[in-house]
């Protein structure tokens, strides 16, 4: 006799536990999993901390087998996102099920069922709540474990996705510059490049951490303004960017963190983090508590690795050489802090001019991420 697979919404505390933690059981076996933070996922996932919720709405479900968790999904219904791109669609999100297309199957229908419940006409994703978390299905490049803020995913997915009548929305392409392969001709070139920036009165420079949150403000404007002809990219409120940022804090280093201003104006800037994943592989299930934290603290001076998850230059002041001394700025200071590579992701596959700026410093292409659509 077969086993009965039901799929019910979370509601209790235990039951957030138990969405939260079920890939930590999914992934035992594998050694590239890394465990997100257990509060990272509370904070994302609770109605009363994030601040998505004042103008949206989100309903996390488990599906069970026989009382077994065996597959999770997010329901995601964006208001902001669908009158900023003039639709009306829903997204699914942090989706992870067993290997069997029937689990799959009543998880995605679930999520389908409850997208037109609200008016939605289609679904994309995987998307972890919004395009300014994590989002994309990993389609290539398994054989190493993501870097910070990005997703992570067995090859059979693609398969669980299709199977369920899910098509290719769009690519998502990330790139690794190796410290020791890079073309350090955009650093060679760095100083002609700024002095000729610097006579049309724009300068660039590290942000200054003592004076954040007006910094923040500043970085703010030019990713809403730079992103905002992105697939999928909606504004972000202003609470939902001092969230982000405040998070982003705890974590920046101003030698990776480069802005271009002209005469005092943010026209640019790029933004690259530790890649904290080489620490979070080691904590147990993502919990900081009780050692989990130490090696946190101890873990971060030791990481060799920084993903560039930023890089925007408003309109007007495109093609003028910023982008090339942002990038330029972050390899020069990457070697003496003795790193030995970055992540720059992601880029969408039709970004002809970012990823060609990008293969010119003999970036390659190592892992591709996908987002999926279907008509419901």
């Amino acid at each position: 006799m077969s086993k009965m697979i039901t799929v019910i919404p979370v509601r209790s505390k235990k039951q957030l536990t138990q969405f939260i933690d079920f890939p930590h059981d999914l992934y035992r076996n594998d050694p590239n999993y890394v465990p997100e933070l257990f509060l990272g996922q509370q904070d994302l996932l609770t109605k009363a901390k994030h601040p998505f919720y004042k103008h949206s709405e989100a309903e996390p479900f488990l599906a069970l087998k026989d009382g077994v968790v065996v597959g999770r999904i997010l329901a995601i219904w964006n208001r902001n996102h669908n009158s900023f791109n003039n639709v009306v669609e829903g997204q699914f999100g942090f989706f992870e099920s067993i290997n069997d297309q029937e689990v799959a199957n009543k998880l995605l229908e679930t999520a389908e069922a409850w997208v037109k419940e609200h008016g939605g006409t289609n679904i994309v994703g995987p998307i972890n709540l919004t395009t300014n978390d994590t989002c994309g299905l990993l389609v290539e490049g398994f054989d190493r474990p993501p870097v910070a803020m990005m997703t992570y995913n067995p090859p059979y997915y693609i398969d669980l996705l299709l199977h369920a009548g899910f098509g290719q929305k769009v690519d998502l392409r990330a790139y690794y510059v190796a410290s020791s392969t890079a073309d350090k001709r955009s650093v060679l070139l760095l100083d002609r490049l700024e002095e000729r920036l610097k006579r049309s009165d724009i300068v660039l420079r590290q942000i200054n951490l003592k004076d954040f949150e007006n910094e923040a403000k500043k970085i703010k404007q030019v990713y809403n303004k730079a992103w905002d002809k992105n697939l999928g990219f909606v504004p972000m409120t202003d609470e939902e960017f001092n969230h982000t940022a405040k998070d982003l804090k705890m974590i920046v280093d101003p030698r990776f963190c480069i802005v271009a201003e002209k005469n005092g104006e943010l026209v640019g800037f790029a933004l690259g983090v530790p890649n904290i994943n080489e620490v979070l592989i080691k904590i147990k299930r993502g919990r900081l508590l009780p050692f989990g934290i130490f090696k946190l603290l101890f873990g971060l001076k030791k990481i060799k690795t920084i993903r560039v998850l930023m890089l925007g230059v408003i309109e007007g002041y495109r093609k003028l050489g910023i982008e090339a001394c942002l990038y330029g700025r972050i390899i020069k200071n990457a070697t003496p802090a003795g790193i030995k590579g970055a992540e720059c992701s992601w880029m969408l596959d039709h970004n002809y001019v970012m990823n060609h700026a990008i293969e010119q410093i003999n970036a390659d292409l190592y892992k591709r991420y996908r987002l999926y659509e279907k008509a419901i």
